[in-house]
């Protein structure tokens, strides 16, 4: 997890899928589309978990997610779209991984300053890191406690695609860096000023500058 970088050149993937946009994302929506993509194992009861920890952190700021997987996208076009994709084993495994936890866990894309709605979840980091802090009955619910990482990640991620900035937040999910144990211990969850800056994102500036 890291402020988005200065300029990147998108992947093949993401050139990919730009034809399914109606047009590009360019500010928060109340009900957006998340299209998830993997490109090695990954548990289907994580990912089930990651969603309900994504859609948990942002029901405050009145954001619904509809989840989409890659596979399944057909040829609609889409108007709020995010495309998620992660990279490398999406699981935890009985031997820890020997990986540099103090590699980024996620980053978003951007073009001249600008926040793409692309983002990449880099898995393994995050498996050891949340695997550095396990303990004790943490061993019987491997699954459980990698969806709940990787929805705390992805929502961070989320936070900067949909208000389209790098900004982030003093405490709680939006913080900037995680610890294994804030991956999955207690709720993180927006801080006001996170639901606050969601919520103008998805006002239309017409509206804002009425209220002026």
């Amino acid at each position: 997890m890291r402020p988005t970088s200065a300029k990147v050149e998108m992947p093949r993937l993401l050139h990919y899928v730009l034809p399914l946009f109606a047009c590009a994302a360019t500010a928060c929506a109340a009900d957006i589309t998340v299209i998830v993509d993997f490109d090695g194992p990954h548990s289907e009861r994580s990912i089930q978990q990651m969603k309900r920890e994504t859609e948990e952190i942002f029901k405050a700021a009145g954001v619904h997610i509809d989840w989409r997987a890659r596979t399944d996208i057909g040829r609609e076009s889409y108007e709020n779209l995010v495309m998620v994709h992660f990279k490398g084993k999406c699981v935890l495994e009985p031997v820890p991984m020997l990986y540099d936890e103090r590699g980024p866990y996620a980053f978003a894309y951007n073009s001249d300053g600008d926040v793409l709605p692309f983002s990449e979840v880099e898995c393994e980091p995050v498996a050891a890191s949340v695997h550095s802090v396990m303990d004790g009955d943490d061993f019987a619910r491997p699954d459980y406690l990698m969806g709940r990482a990787l929805g705390r990640v992805l929502a961070h991620e989320l936070v900067h695609i949909l208000t389209k900035s790098a900004a982030h937040g003093q405490d709680g999910v939006t913080q900037p860096a995680l610890t294994g144990r804030e991956l999955i211990g207690a709720p993180l969850r927006l801080t006001h000023t996170d639901v606050e800056r969601l919520r103008v994102a998805c006002t239309p500036s017409s509206e804002r500058e009425a209220k002026r």
